[in-house]
């Protein structure tokens, strides 16, 4: 009912930074010995969802598996930037395939396939002498879906646990929840989200919640209140310290003490805490990152060859917009 951090280091040498996921665990062996757990809950750090982990490693317990594999189950059309599993009827995996072209379909659902969430449940003792072997072997990337997880399908039990029978939904109807925000138009679409009017992911959720650190700030305030120059926010999240001074947001999420400032219109925006915001400044599809200050008169979103000169633009569209692009533009 903690976190310890332990920040990317070189811990077994001056030169030798973390390889690869595997080799982030290897390196930690004594911290995780320490504590001497009987299982390990292997987790990615940019992905965003609900589910209850004592599913899947009861799952792993009842089962006998050397490694239980939380696993989407997605359209085969859809699968091939995966890692898919081939399981059988009970869900072991008979194969591993990293994005196929011809994704192994789900016996009795053809049409379905399983793709690698990037979760693993271990029995400890089990992984760390995986991880002792992945060390010494030449060769290997040391990393969990390119070693790890193929050689226990090729010489041991690896299972397959359906997120569908662990995640948690806003209601009985709604769909399993999960994305991957490893990218600039993941991010800013995993926040844009949240602006719906009822949310794949729910945020105000009591049952269960999504805790986050917690400042003590002020509350978001909108002030002036002019044609033209309205302090307001639709279909937006604004958190506290935020100052809506005569601007305009629209279906945007602003983190924590934003300024924005008069004449302003963002639009599908998601601006990092301590942005400010100047007057006459137009956004629209942006991420802007912490602590930017954004001159007065900018406008992005408008023209997509002048926002790929001065920004990074994806090809989705989305800016991607730091203080060193800003300063840029003055020299």
């Amino acid at each position: 009912e903690s976190f310890d951090i332990l920040p990317a280091s070189q811990r077994v040498s001056e030169t030798q930074w973390y390889e690869g996921t595997a080799d982030a665990v290897y390196q930690n062996i004594d911290i995780i010995e320490s504590y001497g757990p009987e299982f390990m809950v292997i987790l990615a750090g940019d992905h965003i969802y609900k589910m209850d982990y004592e599913l899947m490693l009861r799952q792993h317990v009842d089962s006998g598996a050397d490694v239980t594999v939380g696993c989407l189950e997605v359209p085969r059309t859809e699968a091939t930037g995966f890692g898919v599993m081939h399981v059988d009827t009970e869900d072991t995996i008979t194969a591993f395939v990293e994005k196929p072209a011809d994704p192994p379909g789900i016996p009795g659902q053809p049409d379905m396939a399983l793709a690698s969430m990037g979760i693993y449940v271990f029995q400890t003792r089990f992984l760390m002498d995986l991880l002792h072997r992945d060390a010494a072997e030449t060769g290997s990337s040391r990393d969990f879906g390119k070693d790890l997880i193929p050689y226990i399908v090729a010489h041991g039990k690896a299972v397959a646990h359906r997120f569908s029978q662990s995640c948690i939904r806003t209601s009985s109807d709604s769909g399993s929840y999960w994305r991957d925000v490893g990218t600039v138009d993941a991010y800013w679409a995993a926040n844009i989200d949240l602006t719906d009017v009822i949310p794949e992911l729910d945020l105000y959720d009591t049952y269960w919640p999504i805790w986050t650190y917690a400042e003590i700030k002020p509350p978001a305030k909108f002030v002036h209140d002019e044609d033209g120059r309205r302090g307001s926010a639709v279909s937006s999240l604004i958190s506290g310290d935020c100052i809506i001074s005569g601007s305009s947001i629209r279906r945007s999420l602003l983190f924590t003490g934003v300024r924005a400032h008069s004449y302003s219109r963002l639009e599908e925006a998601v601006i990092l805490p301590e942005c400010r915001i100047s007057r006459n400044v137009q956004l629209r599809k942006v991420v802007v990152d912490r602590g930017v200050i954004v001159p007065e008169g900018l406008v992005v979103g408008e023209d997509p060859e002048l926002d790929a000169r001065r920004f990074r633009r994806t090809e989705a569209g989305v800016c991607l917009i730091t203080q060193a692009m800003i300063d840029r533009l003055a020299d």
